[in-house]
């Protein structure tokens, strides 16, 4: 196992991190920022107000995005341990 190897597992492994939490991670951030400046325009500084649209919003994502984001984790752990043999040599 050369450096080369376990520097592109990591990479792999950082992407694939980034592609699966990406989306809902993205939704949050912009149904709080959208929510924010609700609450600022309109004083309201109520903390359940921001929490129940982005739970509600990231469930979304998953659900609709789940299927792709399942495939993706699928197809990454088959090449992971097909290069099970080129670990052990």
């Amino acid at each position: 196992m050369t450096q080369t190897f376990v520097i592109n597992l990591a990479r792999d492994a950082l992407f694939m991190v980034l592609l699966l939490a990406g989306p809902a991670m993205l939704a949050a951030l912009l149904i709080g920022l959208i929510i924010s400046i609700l609450q600022a325009t309109t004083q309201i500084q109520d903390q359940m107000l921001n929490l129940v649209p982005k739970i509600v919003g990231v469930f979304v994502v998953i659900l609709v995005l789940g299927s792709w984001l399942l495939n993706s984790a699928v197809t990454y752990t088959t090449n992971l341990y097909s290069q099970i043999p080129n670990v052990i040599r």
